[in-house]
């Protein structure tokens, strides 16, 4: 389930970052007193009294712009605020309150989003009683902290999991397929989503989705149903790439999360570029199951398929195993051949193998071809399937340590021409048979 989102947003050099990898418990953002030190937007897992959520630490507000509380800061401040469920705005104790802080609040004002004021630098018993007069903000109760010694930060997580929504129910399982379209801005993600649901597609009902801005589609296509997890495209580009790159991933995997299957959608013009691969590989880390749309082929001249497919995945082999599906959102071309990729996809990530003939695959494949290192041989003993979506196995074999990764993309490639598994991650674990001493 998508986990609640906890932004951290303010001036630059009042303590973001600090506070980011207090809360992560782990050294993750860069820290140094340099205002823009924080260029690319960091986000990671934290957890208060069985509450998990994720913390983003944004870049300081009103960097580089002439009016350091103009342009920029409304657009960092919206997309925070659309994105999260809860926001940290934080203020420097030691500073005080400047009219930076003043203009902030007057924006965050106008949502209805939990806000939590947070003075950073509070180190002492002086500094959080000159932390009153960030009262005059207008945003309620002041949380004084000291991010770099934890000083207030256990009080500060309970008032955080207060403001959370309520935890999601566990959805009910169904034979929908969830199908997650995503992609980098302008690839023609929203065209893509019309194309699927026309004339010809039977709508069940719009449900709300169970992360906010995402709605979940029901509709049929034969005789499969199938569930589109959308996200919210961005409103408006703004000027700051970066900072619309950032939360444009951050709202695919999130929708990738609760999917089955992530249609992931390249623009045939462009070809493929760094933002395909960076979402494409959220599919392959979700373990979720993809496939690989090439829209706008109508405006290629002089390139096959075949040629524009190698490419990928010459430039993609983590998605080697995703079939490519060419096509035209706008002119509805290519809509059956994805819906069908998506069932073949779907199946093989939850296809589960019979463990005889997992251990015959398996026993063959290493007769073929013995493998040794350092003069010891390898050993395999048994092979299980220990779960699906993505289909998950376990070697039991005599020494892990032995095992190159060539070997292993030999046994997953013979795995694969065995069993297809088309479309979908598979994952091979190796682990040293209980009770066995034998070290090669």
């Amino acid at each position: 389930m998508a986990k609640p989102i906890v932004a951290i947003v303010g001036r630059p050099n009042v303590g973001k970052s600090t506070l980011f990898n207090r809360l992560l418990g782990e050294r993750v953002a860069i820290v140094q007193d340099q205002p823009g030190i924080t260029r690319d937007r960091m986000h990671g897992s934290a957890e208060w009294n069985g509450r998990e959520f994720t913390v983003i630490d944004t870049g300081g507000l009103g960097l580089g712009a002439e009016d350091p509380f103009g342009q920029h800061i409304q657009h960092q401040a919206e997309l925070a605020m659309e994105e999260a469920d809860v926001v940290l705005f934080m203020v420097d104790a030691v500073e005080g309150l400047t009219p930076g802080d003043e203009d902030v609040a007057e924006f965050f004002r106008r949502f209805g989003k939990p806000i939590i004021l947070v003075s950073n630098k509070a180190d002492n018993p002086k500094r959080e009683a000159d932390s009153g007069e960030f009262y005059r903000l207008g945003l309620g109760d002041v949380q004084t902290v000291s991010a770099h010694s934890g000083r207030g930060v256990a009080d500060l997580l309970d008032e955080v999991v207060e403001h959370l929504p309520p935890p999601e129910a566990p959805e009910a399982e169904d034979d929908r397929i969830k199908v997650a379209i995503v992609g980098r801005p302008n690839v023609g993600k929203s065209s893509l989503m019309n194309a699927i649901l026309g004339e010809e597609r039977v709508i069940v009902s719009p449900i709300a989705g169970t992360t906010r801005d995402a709605i979940d589609v029901p509709f049929e296509f034969g005789e499969q149903q199938y569930t589109l997890v959308d996200t919210a495209g961005i409103r408006r580009a703004g000027k700051i790439q970066g900072s619309v790159e950032f939360y444009t991933v951050l709202r695919a995997e999130r929708a990738i999360e609760r999917a089955d299957v992530g249609v992931l959608v390249v623009d045939a013009g462009y070809g493929l570029v760094d933002g395909d691969k960076r979402v494409g590989g959220l599919i392959d880390d979700a373990g979720k199951a993809c496939v690989i749309f090439v829209n706008k082929w109508d405006l290629v001249k002089g390139r096959t398929p075949r040629e524009f497919g190698e490419g990928i995945r010459t430039e993609m082999p983590f998605l080697r195993h995703a079939p490519i599906v060419v096509g035209s959102a706008e002119q509805g071309k290519g809509m059956d051949n994805l819906l069908e990729a998506c069932v073949d996809v779907a199946n093989n990530h939850a296809l589960r193998i019979p463990t005889p003939e997992l251990n015959r695959v398996v026993r063959e494949a290493a007769e073929r071809r013995p493998y040794s290192r350092h003069g010891r041989e390898f050993k395999i003993y048994y092979a299980t399937q220990v779960r699906v979506k993505p289909p998950t196995f376990v070697f039991f074999v005599n020494n892990p340590k032995l095992l190159h990764d060539s070997y292993q993309r030999y046994l997953e490639n013979q795995m694969r021409a065995e069993f297809g598994f088309a479309g979908t991650p598979i994952r091979l674990i190796f682990r040293a048979r209980t009770g066995d001493t034998d070290e090669g």
